[in-house]
């Protein structure tokens, strides 16, 4: 079995699919010839053509517009928005029309539409380059959020969301593209959106997590004494929520910290610590405590990584919570 990173297992759930099934298309800013900012996309266009592979100008309200119409036409279109901050063009295409058709025409028309989008900081790059807007879209009725942390994951949840028949946004970490490999099978395989996945087993607390930040999770548990004891969550999918995989977790360990790289305030957290006070008020044995972004906007590359969870204030967490 092969061992791939995160660009090289996307890539290959694009081939294969485009192989399988001849409805599929891509389209985006540079993802023809160049393969990509990221070259996720590379070798795509030579293989599958340029009447399926198709360069878009710079107009990410038109890719998405596109894209849709594509998707109601019976095409499976995966649009690739550059970055995270350039969404907000594409976020009324998006929102009020592919979340909503479903219910707007009474089940009769459906938008199979699976929209790549390269998430999150710690790369160094320029503004509108770096931001974590999972909360928004999750926010947004209709619309499925993946965001997978592995390459086994990220083939497994991209051909799943292909496959869906409603509109998926599917961030991509970039912190992660290339940070590691792994072994994923080089057949076919889905990893079913909506399922959390139970990266480390542990009794004395819970930490839920999702994207680049499980592994400063990891790094954040192996600084910790070796009688302490955690249980590690990866999300995997913003929306639906695993809640029951989080609940029993919860349950069990009576503690819990959540993190995530968007803004403390309104975050995905808040909405997950509610349902634990919900589903396992009388099991909790401290207050949930958030390691997250800053209320600001992300800072440039100086104080990029200050402004991002790091393995020692997730620590720092992990700590206090065990302490109160």
């Amino acid at each position: 079995m092969p061992e791939l990173t995160l660009v090289q297992a996307i890539n290959q759930a694009l081939d294969q699919e485009m192989t399988r099934d001849e409805r599929m298309v891509i389209l985006g800013e540079d993802v023809g010839l160049n393969g990509g900012v990221f070259r996720v996309t590379e070798g795509l266009c030579e293989k599958h053509g340029t009447d399926r592979v198709v360069d878009t100008p710079l107009d990410e309200s038109g890719i998405m517009g596109t894209s849709i119409g594509l998707a109601i036409a019976g095409m499976r279109p995966v649009p690739e928005i550059q970055f995270d901050g350039f969404l907000g063009p594409a976020y009324d295409q998006f929102v009020n029309h592919a979340g909503r058709m479903r219910t707007r025409t009474r089940g009769s028309i459906t938008v199979p539409l699976t929209v790549r989008v390269p998430v999150g900081g710690g790369i160094h790059a320029p503004e509108c380059h770096s931001d974590s807007p999972e909360a928004i879209y999750t926010h947004s009725a209709g619309i499925k959020v993946v965001m997978p942390s592995t390459p086994y994951d990220a083939k497994g949840l991209l051909l799943a969301s292909i496959r869906d028949p409603d509109p998926v946004i599917f961030f991509e970490p970039k912190r992660v593209y290339r940070s590691f490999k792994e072994e994923v099978p080089e057949g076919d395989y889905t990893v079913e959106i909506g399922t959390a996945k139970v990266v480390a087993e542990g009794d004395d607390i819970t930490v839920v997590t999702w994207g680049a930040p499980v592994f400063q999770c990891l790094k954040a548990m192996d600084e910790l004494p070796e009688d302490v004891s955690v249980e590690l969550i990866d999300l995997r999918t913003c929306w639906p929520i695993d809640v029951d995989t989080i609940a029993e977790s919860v349950t069990k360990t009576g503690r819990c910290v959540i993190v995530h790289e968007a803004p403390l305030t309104a975050g995905l957290g808040a909405e997950i610590s509610s349902l634990i006070q919900e589903r396992c008020f009388l099991h909790l044995q401290a207050p949930v405590q958030r390691v997250a972004g800053f209320d600001t906007i992300m800072p440039y590359y100086k104080l990029e990584m200050e402004y991002l969870p790091e393995a020692p204030r997730i620590q720092k967490g992990i700590e206090e919570c065990l302490a109160y």
